[in-house]
């Protein structure tokens, strides 16, 4: 039987480019890659930001636009200067639009080993019977 091959995917970091609006931090932001799963009960968003931590994350919901922001610091080690780079340190910033279908007061969010975990239950459907009165 022949080894099975797999197609490694490489992507270089999305830098996040925004005219409307100017950063308060001078460093770069990045877009986090994300991951979407969709069950019957809820939408599941895993995006990956390396070096956040759940204090550093910044999580908003206003007018049916979820924002995320991850802010990142550049561990350097004391004593040394770098000479040479292969991965850029930045924030992350991330922007979606959300259903009205998404039960918005049970939003939650955890973050592990620099994936932030995005929990987006759906509202349930409610049905019930509407009685009628003579007038």
């Amino acid at each position: 039987m022949a080894a099975k091959e797999i197609e490694v995917q490489e992507a270089e970091k999305q830098e996040l480019v925004e005219a409307d609006a100017e950063r308060t931090r001078n460093r770069s932001a990045f877009v986090p890659r994300v991951d979407i799963y969709e069950t019957d009960e809820a939408i599941n968003v895993m995006a990956d930001m390396p070096g956040v931590s759940a204090d550093s994350v910044d999580i908003t919901l206003e007018q049916g636009v979820l924002t995320i922001n991850g802010y990142v610091d550049e561990d350097q080690p004391e004593g040394y200067d770098k000479v040479y780079s292969e991965y850029r340190v930045g924030d992350y910033t991330r922007r979606f639009t959300v259903s009205h279908q998404i039960a918005q007061d049970e939003i939650d969010a955890t973050v592990k080993d620099g994936v932030l975990y995005l929990h987006l239950p759906k509202v349930q459907p409610t049905s019930r019977r509407i009685s009628v009165s003579v007038a």
